[in-house]
């Protein structure tokens, strides 16, 4: 088996809340038609740092954020199903881990539909690449929207809970990986995040191990598994969406290197159902 990561942990996949999307648009050769698409998150028992999410949803906040225009317009284009005992907080509580045990919220990007529970988790630590920030920070209303970006998601302590991916350090990956450089999150080997940007400015995907497997959380590279195994990028019309076209074409195709080269590797995107379905019953936290 291929291990990238040197310490293993324990992992939970959860879906928190889901949208409606034209397939056509998330893969060449989709249908013209809306299907479902999870907003997905994962749990991390780490052996030091104990409970850790990468990402976290949809929660309520993200409907009270979006009952204004032009934040409407978000909810309009992408209608969003969630009920309250969807959220991150409330699938965790349910299985006796508390909103006060969640050390870290490891941030894939700030795409609502991936940080919308934030304040559900007042005593984490936040980490994301400084480059995911400064790209939806300062902007404008319209902007924030067209970015899928809603700044009341964040916490009011957002700065001061803050710690950067780029003051971890380097991670070493093996020799002609698809990856070249990564960050040690945790310093021990245990989580290694890697640059996969395009969909959203400084994207980040995450390599862990379990005792059973390796794993890729790859958020927002791809929207399908199928996307990966069958080369199958977006519409051309998903570029208007995307921060940077160039960027995602590379990072997919990294993507679909390793999974050629690495397919021992269990790759998780944060919406393909038949990954989170596939994988959620296998962990445990």
């Amino acid at each position: 088996m291929m291990v990238i990561s040197d310490v293993p942990v324990e992992l939970r996949l959860f879906t928190a809340g889901y949208c409606r999307n034209l397939e056509f648009l998330t893969i060449r050769g989709g249908a013209w038609k809306p299907v479902m698409f999870p907003a997905g998150f994962a749990c991390i028992r780490h052996p030091r740092h104990g409970y850790i999410l990468f990402d976290t949803g949809y929660s309520t906040r993200f409907f009270e954020e979006t009952k204004r225009f032009p934040a409407s317009l978000y909810r309009m284009i992408t209608p969003v199903t969630f009920r309250g005992g969807d959220s991150a907080e409330s699938q965790l509580r349910s299985l006796g881990v508390e909103a006060k045990d969640i050390r870290y919220v490891v941030l894939s990007h700030f795409h609502a539909d991936h940080i919308a529970g934030l304040r559900d988790f007042p005593y984490a630590s936040l980490l994301y690449k400084r480059e995911a920030y400064d790209a939806v920070k300062n902007l404008g209303t319209f902007a924030s929207v067209k970015a899928a970006y809603l700044p009341g998601l964040l916490p009011d302590d957002f700065a001061e809970r803050s710690l950067l991916v780029e003051d971890t350090p380097t991670a070493e990956l093996p020799e002609g990986f698809p990856f070249s450089k990564g960050y040690d999150l945790f310093g021990d080997g245990s989580m290694i995040a890697v640059d996969v940007p395009g969909h959203a400015a400084g994207q980040i995907g995450v390599f862990l191990s379990t005792h059973e497997s390796g794993y890729f959380l790859c958020a927002d590279t791809v929207w399908s598994s199928r996307a990966f195994r069958e080369r199958r990028k977006p519409n051309a019309a998903a570029g208007l969406i995307m921060s940077d076209r160039r960027q995602y074409d590379d990072s997919f195709d990294k993507l679909c290197r390793l999974h050629q080269e690495y397919p021992d590797i269990r790759i998780v995107p944060s919406h393909c159902r038949e990954a989170l379905q596939l994988y959620s019953g296998e962990g445990k936290i």
